[in-house]
């Protein structure tokens, strides 16, 4: 059993069975839980992903990623101790195409010690995290 961090960029290709990595996500999302690994993200995620999901597919789809994905995620909730060194990262990088929700991501797989993300975002691997697929 292994812990592994889910991030937007994963979770979008699992709602969105159109995108051409849908089919090899749910292909890693489904051995994921049949080997019992333990899926972690943060609420940062969620809204982001939430959000995006609203945006581009509707009300439906926000639905059913709330059924049948949610129950599987383990949520990490940012407070506001981890909210100010996710910022503090953030301004620190200043790179505008590093998101706070990136940062949030690094964060949280730190404090939780996480090693493996689920993620299509290169940033994750900039990071030192092993990036899954």
């Amino acid at each position: 059993m292994e812990k592994i961090f889910v991030d937007t960029s994963a979770l979008l290709c699992l709602a969105n069975t159109a995108d051409p990595f849908s089919d090899q996500a749910w292909i890693l999302w489904n051995e994921f839980i049949k080997r019992g690994d333990r899926l972690f993200t943060n609420n940062y995620v969620i809204v982001e992903a939430f959000a995006l999901i609203q945006h581009r597919h509707g009300m439906e789809i926000v639905r059913r990623f709330e059924s049948s994905l949610m129950p599987f995620l383990e949520v990490f909730w940012i407070g506001k101790d981890h909210h100010r060194i996710i910022v503090d990262s953030f301004l620190l990088a200043n790179r505008r195409q590093l998101s706070l929700v990136d940062c949030s991501g690094f964060e949280t797989m730190r404090q939780l010690g996480i090693k493996q993300v689920f993620t299509l975002d290169e940033h994750f691997r900039e990071q030192g995290f092993t990036v899954i697929p």
